[in-house]
């Protein structure tokens, strides 16, 4: 039996394909339509969401069945000693308080590591390659996740949607808001910040609105993420709802914005997807979870030091 395994869940934008050769488990998130529970990627295709819900139909999201997590658990469980269980970001659901209490059952006590990371969508699956590196240098699971819930404050991700429907009817804006938005060609960037999404700008049109969203990446580049990427510790990440070729037009676009940075980049989540529609983008930055943690550690030794030279002086 192996010593750490990973369960995520599908706002990771991980396919059940890439989890079975990562040698991780997703969880597929469940969400409703017209009151008709589906699976992403296992009852229900990207195309065939897109479909619906341009259609009109009614979709909504839910958290997955403590029944549902707890079988992937034991799932796992039959792999490995111990399991560290990623779910959604706390602060979009309540997915991470429930898991954080059905772990503490006997029988998961000590065996099930709830992480509070953070994340969602492409920086989740970053998060988790990091992971499995971390995993790979012999780190514990408790140390992995206390390296991750450090790193948590560390990310900024920005999306540019197409339409404003889908924020109405989840209840981000107003519907008048929507309206007077689709007269005067207002697309939206939305910033997401350790799990709470907010509105960032309006722009004009969706050229503005890329070009907007370059320009705060570039600018969080140069201000709260300087120390990281002048070490080479800053993942650039990418998302989309859109198509094939939009998706490639954008990667291309954000490559050319940050030259000799790689570019990783993932389909938005159809979880994700019910509040942006189809076409959205995103672009956003992760710092690597360890140099946080070594980060942290260099400023902790140098507060002692600090602390001895002054104790020598008196």
């Amino acid at each position: 039996m192996k010593a750490i395994g990973i369960v995520t869940d599908s706002h990771s934008s991980i396919s059940q394909e890439e989890a079975e050769n990562l040698g991780i488990f997703v969880l597929p998130m469940p969400f409703y339509i017209d009151g008709e529970c589906f699976y992403e990627g296992v009852t229900l295709s990207k195309e065939e969401f897109f479909e619906r819900q341009e259609a009109g139909a009614e979709i909504a999201t839910s958290q997955p069945s403590p029944a549902e997590v707890m079988g992937i658990w034991e799932q796992a469980l039959l792999e490995f000693e111990q399991i560290l269980y990623m779910p959604l970001s706390s602060g979009l659901s309540g997915s991470y308080a429930t898991a954080a209490a059905m772990a503490q059952d006997e029988k998961y006590a000590g065996r099930v590591i709830v992480v509070d990371h953070g994340q969602v969508a492409t920086p989740l699956h970053q998060m988790v390659l990091d992971t499995l590196e971390l995993i790979e240098v012999g780190r514990s699971a408790k140390e992995i996740k206390t390296i991750l819930e450090e790193a948590r404050n560390h990310m900024m991700i920005y999306i540019g949607v197409q339409t404003l429907e889908y924020l109405k009817r989840g209840g981000r804006i107003t519907p008048a808001a929507a309206a007077l938005g689709s007269v005067f060609h207002i697309k939206p960037v939305l910033r997401l910040d350790v799990g709470k999404l907010d509105s960032y700008k309006k722009c004009h049109g969706f050229i503005k609105a890329r070009k907007t969203m370059l320009e705060a990446m570039r600018h969080d580049f140069e201000t709260r993420f300087h120390d990281a990427y002048e070490m080479g510790a800053l993942h650039l990440l990418a998302a989309s709802s859109g198509t094939e070729e939009e998706t490639k037009e954008w990667v291309k676009e954000v490559e050319d914005a940050f030259p000799g940075m790689h570019v990783m980049c993932d389909y938005l989540s159809l979880g994700i997807s019910c509040h942006t529609g189809s076409g959205a983008l995103g672009i956003g930055c992760a710092v690597k979870p360890e140099f946080v943690s070594r980060k942290r550690e260099l400023e902790e030794r140098q507060i002692i030091q600090s602390k001895a030279k002054g104790l020598k002086k008196q």
